[in-house]
């Protein structure tokens, strides 16, 4: 079953797992097995006003609509793109007096285009929107209690003059939202900015170690002649050689979880049993729980006590950072990693997920050499559990590649900026604007590093009167998430 720019995948039924999306013909690394615009999409209730409603980019100054005063766009292009979709919102929102929660406004969103376009096989689509996955019936007591809140919510919303939809068939829209809702990423893909449904991309069934990823793609709407502009969508690339009549798989939850925790996620967010190969045999696990080898090998009881310790600390973590007492974050890491260190194995979580919030956050506080040193370990560690084109992984790497440049080791952040690309080349596309940033970082410590290599002596001279004249660049400011998760669940 193919339609519009889809004929290189099929839908098929999935033994135990409904239906899924299998390869018509072979892919390689790196490969856009499909790009697929959003049926429909919004942002964040907390974003709304500094990020663009056509194309999600994060802006210094957006155009407000004139009507409604509650959407944002970068210029003319964006809104005029968004005209369709937004013009029953618009009036919507002057009626109700106030714009509803990202929710409400998705499924009116969703329910519009129906009323415009019918709830048959949208073009391009594989499946309607009628026949998605829901998923009500396994809502528990809160989720239903939530539920009917957000169908009240809509029906008070919704236009009288707008076509009228039961009350069962807005419940399937919310359940659709709740479980195939895609979190949408600015344009750096560091931080999730909205959610949207790309019915086609529903299909793809998970696995924790999949053959291929999603990433985010913005569109481009800077080209002077309009017929060069392209539309934000989400792109399925290839991660390894995939076959003709292969499974097409993604993940729906980070790896850096034992398998009986991803398992419990995925069971909790989208109600079904993992059963692939990692979580059936446990792959990796003993890596995620390693603990330090040699003659004085720690005891259960100390590595279950460090763990706690450690568990203990993220929470306080946590509660620092929400805070913005990041010298307390500081703080905090450099205990817990005095206790992990002589029990826990390079490869821990536990150790890991420390080692990534310390260097976040000294990198911010312009601490680079020991920000640097952690990074490394992490990365190290990283690289051990990974896929090795993870997204996820590059980032980190990139991130790493960054602090080193940032603590004046050259070479060593040269070579991390070098990896980072080769992954991202594959995970992103050569044309995403964080590759292209990679891009440019790359060339740049390439330079400098063949002028460390010429004159030692000199390449510092040089490098302390740069740094002189320039503003030293802040790194952002930490988040409380680490990367967008793929699909946007409601806690």
């Amino acid at each position: 079953m193919t339609k519009g720019g889809m004929e290189s995948v099929e839908v098929f039924t999935s033994e135990g797992k409904g239906r899924g999306l299998k390869a018509q013909k072979e892919f390689l690394p790196g490969d856009v097995i499909f790009a697929e615009p959003a049926y429909a999409a919004v942002v964040f209730d907390s974003l709304t006003h500094v990020i663009c409603h056509t194309c999600f980019k994060r802006q210094e100054r957006l155009h407000r609509c004139g009507q409604c005063k509650f959407a944002y766009y970068c210029d003319r292009t964006c809104q005029r793109a968004a005209w369709l979709n937004h013009k029953n919102e618009c009036s919507a929102i002057k009626r109700h007096g106030k714009a509803p929660t990202e929710n409400i406004r998705l499924a009116a969103r969703i329910l519009w285009k129906i009323e415009r376009e019918g709830s048959g096989l949208a073009e391009g689509c594989l499946v309607s929107i009628d026949d998605l996955q829901n998923h009500v019936d396994s809502f528990g007591e809160e989720e239903k209690k939530e539920l009917r809140t957000d169908v009240e919510s809509f029906l008070e919303f919704w236009p009288p003059q707008s076509q009228q939809f039961g009350v069962q068939f807005i419940s399937h829209i919310f359940g659709v939202i709740s479980c195939n809702g895609f979190t949408l990423s600015d344009q750096r893909g560091l931080q999730a900015v909205g959610v949207g449904i790309f019915p086609n991309l529903c299909q793809a069934n998970h696995d924790c170690w999949p053959n291929c990823t999603v990433i985010f793609n913005n569109g481009n709407h800077e080209a002077v002649r309009s017929m060069f502009h392209t539309q934000m969508r989400i792109e399925l690339r290839a991660l390894s050689k995939i076959s003709p009549g292969d499974e097409l798989t993604v993940s729906y939850v980070d790896f850096l979880n034992v398998s009986e925790e991803r398992r419990k996620q995925l069971k909790k967010q989208y109600y079904f049993d993992c059963a692939c190969e990692h979580c059936k045999k446990q792959i990796k696990d003993d890596l995620m729980l390693a603990v330090k080898a040699g003659e004085s090998k720690p005891s259960a009881e100390t590595v279950k006590e460090v763990i706690q310790f450690s568990k203990d600390t993220l929470e306080k973590i946590n509660k620092a950072r929400m805070e913005g007492l990041y010298h307390e974050v500081v703080k905090l890491c450099r205990e817990c990693l005095k206790k992990q260190e002589p029990v826990l194995g390079d490869t821990n979580i536990y150790l890991l997920r420390i080692l990534s919030i310390a260097s976040e956050v000294l990198s911010y506080l312009q601490m680079f050499e020991e920000a640097a040193d952690y990074a490394k370990r992490m990365v190290d560690g990283y690289m051990k559990i990974y896929h090795p084109n993870n997204a996820q992984l590059g980032m980190a790497v990139m991130r790493a590649g960054v602090t080193h440049w940032h603590a004046g080791l050259i070479e060593a952040g040269h070579g991390l900026i070098c990896k980072a690309y080769a992954i991202l080349l594959i995970t992103h596309g050569p044309s995403h604007p964080i590759t292209k940033d990679l891009e440019v970082m790359r060339v740049q410590t390439e330079m400098e590093l063949r002028m460390f290599q010429q004159n030692e002596f000199m390449y510092y001279k040089m490098r302390e009167a740069a740094l002189k004249n320039q503003k030293i660049q802040v790194m952002p400011e930490p988040s409380n998430e680490t990367s967008p998760s793929l699909f946007h669940k409601k806690e």
